[in-house]
């Protein structure tokens, strides 16, 4: 791994352009927070990120994930903006042209990691996109940023396998639904649960030739550093080692930090930098080091600069770099719990699963 090459960012003030009614928690201010971290990283280590040139996707791009009928209905919302298109998820005069600007820099910005001109990616966008179904915009998302940039990469890369792990705090409905009958792309998502959007549990493993190709980790409220790292470790490397994907994508939310007013969760700065060391070193074991991290919930500012300087710090370092140890899972913990029914389900698909 060339640690010399920078981390390719995807970020620009026009994301602040899309707003909520004053109060709603998907706000301009959350990418102040994060601004500041890649400013004091920046300051750290000087030349370690390089700003790309935005540009917004086109209707091709977007109708590769989503139904036409999608794409008119947000339009036509932003015409009469203020609107909003559920209970959660609002559009302003501008928020057409920044989703659209979202969803093409993350495009980009995954190609071009793709291409190795990059360490890694990271991509500080908003509106976010997991939420995001094939034919309705929900949970704050419009377009499903990282399912347009998968498409990309298989279509315009010529990538054929490809992970999606979704450490956002909330289960990416979306990303499941537009792939899980699509053996080519694994989903992989750690979330509270039971827990909006309700979906998310043990069982939903794919569909049709998909079966497997979704794996779900849904951990019960409180967990923290140790359940993320143990899921990590005992879950998400074997799947991936047996997968073997050509890139991986990370709907890298931070409401899981233990300062997040929206959840429940309990991971801390360490958890977060330890998260990105296991998913850095299996890239790099993998898939060449292709991998490429895009910004979806996180709610505290507090999180959202300790969660990206966390990422920012685990793509700087060694690639071979681990968390020291594997958490225990003793019986009754809620630990063993989880890696018991993710076994359960998908046991017989992935040898070593529920393993140190």
């Amino acid at each position: 791994m060339d640690l010399g090459r920078p981390i390719l960012v995807s970020e620009d003030a026009r994301f602040r352009e899309h707003v909520a009614p004053r109060g709603h928690p998907e706000c301009p201010e959350r990418l102040l927070a994060v601004e500041e971290a890649l400013a004091s990283f920046q300051s750290q280590h000087a030349g370690a990120l390089e700003r790309i040139a935005l540009r917004p996707a086109d209707e091709s791009e977007i109708l590769r994930v989503h139904r036409a009928e999608h794409l008119q209905s947000v339009e036509a919302a932003v015409l009469r903006a203020p609107a909003q298109l559920d209970p959660d998820t609002f559009v302003s005069p501008e928020s057409g042209a920044v989703a659209r600007l979202a969803a093409g820099s993350i495009v980009d910005l995954a190609l071009r990691v793709a291409s190795s001109e990059g360490v890694a990616g990271f991509g500080a966008v908003r509106p976010p996109g997991h939420h995001a179904e094939s034919g309705r915009a929900m949970g704050f998302c419009l377009f499903n940023n990282v399912a347009i940039a998968a498409r990309a990469l298989q279509h315009e890369q010529g990538i054929g396998k490809l992970l999606i792990l979704d450490w956002d705090v909330h289960h990416g409905n979306g990303t499941q639904h537009s792939f899980e009958d699509d053996p080519s792309i694994l989903y992989v998502s750690t979330h509270q649960f039971p827990f909006y959007p309700g979906t998310g549990n043990f069982g939903e493993a794919g569909t049709g030739a998909g079966l497997g190709s979704t794996v779900n980790v849904p951990l019960p409220a409180g967990s923290g550093d140790l359940e993320y790292l143990g899921a990590f470790q005992r879950i998400l490397v074997p799947v991936a080692e047996c997968f073997r994907p050509e890139m991986i994508l990370v709907s890298c939310g931070f409401d899981a930090h233990d300062d997040d007013p929206l959840a429940s969760m309990r991971v801390s700065r360490q958890g977060y930098l330890d998260m990105t060391r296991i998913v850095r070193n299996l890239a790099e074991r993998l898939c060449e080091g292709r991998l490429c991290f895009v910004l979806e919930g996180g709610y505290s500012p507090t999180g959202l600069r300790e969660g990206t300087l966390a990422v920012l710090e685990g793509l700087r370092e060694d690639p071979s770099g681990l968390p020291s140890s594997t958490p225990e899972m003793p019986a009754g913990s809620p630990l063993r719990g989880v890696v018991d029914q993710v076994v359960r389900v998908h046991g017989s698909r992935y040898p070593g699963l529920g393993a140190a």
